[in-house]
């Protein structure tokens, strides 16, 4: 991964004008700053939407802004709501069901090439 080629965004972002990127089934991502070695996103969910289990190389730190997730990580499932958080570490399988509509903000080290229209 060559996170040297990720140039960091604008200092200040106001969210009203950042892009929301549609990635269907329900749920839409803002990436609200990054530079080589860390990004913030916004993401957020309809009621049912499925983020598809899946893993990646990043350490992902996660803040539960608003909504209920059931959130699986490494094969343990919890019910995660406003206020609440969780992390995966590196390779590590993880997921989540929307219950009720809410927004995650996912932080990831080092940034991820792959959002940016990179490999990643």
């Amino acid at each position: 991964m060559a996170t040297q080629s990720i140039e960091q965004s604008a200092a200040f972002l106001a969210g009203a004008n950042v892009a929301k990127e549609d990635l269907g089934g329900g749920i839409a991502r803002q990436i609200l700053g990054h530079g080589p070695d860390l990004m913030v996103v916004r993401v957020a969910f309809e009621a049912g939407s499925v983020g598809a289990v899946h893993a990646h190389p990043h350490s992902q730190s996660t803040y539960v802004e608003s909504g209920r997730f059931e959130v699986v990580i490494d094969g343990e499932t919890r019910v995660l709501g406003a206020g609440d958080g969780f992390y995966v570490a590196p390779h590590l399988d993880h997921g989540a069901v929307c219950l009720e509509a809410g927004v995650l903000i996912d932080t990831f080290s080092p940034a991820r090439e792959d959002f940016l229209g990179g490999e990643g």
